[in-house]
């Protein structure tokens, strides 16, 4: 059928898509998520002959009647499955072999992933150049807040009256 360079390659996106979105995955099995993502991002859903409700239906014909995952060997016989609905002109074989060739080396996409933007009030309140009156003194000259030091008096506990110059010159006193 398929070369084995192709093979490896679609084994490798295989296991990248059944690892997307799940820390804990392994790459082993892949979830009916997954698969459905792997479908749609390698464009073998096409909204016409092969819709989401197929790719979801060849899962579940695929997998084993408790399990919840399927492994490479159960994902290519679901892109058997797919294959002649996929390219309905072509044989068995070249309707196998040219999904495997859509799917090969592809990896999920992020698409719609959120990105933090920094406009308007957001930037106002979050430069520190434009900080008055008590709120100045929370930061030093590059931006960096002071912390504690920043937010509140530090009280003088050692006795002596504020603002007195002479603090500390007691004991050289007493010892003349």
């Amino acid at each position: 059928m398929a070369g084995s360079t192709e093979m490896a390659s679609l084994e490798e996106s295989f296991r990248k898509f059944a690892i997307y979105g799940d820390t804990k995955a392994t790459g082993q099995e892949m979830n009916g998520k997954n698969w459905a993502k792997l479908c749609k991002d390698c464009k073998v859903t096409d909204g016409k002959s092969v819709t989401s409700t197929d790719v979801d239906i060849v899962f579940s014909k695929v997998k084993g009647k408790t399990a919840r995952v399927i492994n490479y060997e159960e994902f290519k016989k679901a892109l058997e499955e797919l294959a002649p609905k996929r390219f309905k002109d072509k044989s068995k074989e070249d309707a196998y072999e040219a999904i495997c060739q859509l799917v090969a080396g592809k990896e999920p996409i992020n698409v719609g992933v959120t990105k933090a933007k920094t406009v308007g009030a957001v930037e106002r309140l979050t430069d520190t150049s434009k900080y008055t009156g008590s709120h100045k003194e929370r930061f030093d000259e590059s931006g960096k807040g002071k912390g504690k030091s920043g937010r509140e008096n530090i009280v003088d506990t050692s006795g002596y009256v504020s603002a007195y110059k002479n603090a500390g010159t007691y004991d050289a006193k007493v010892k003349k």
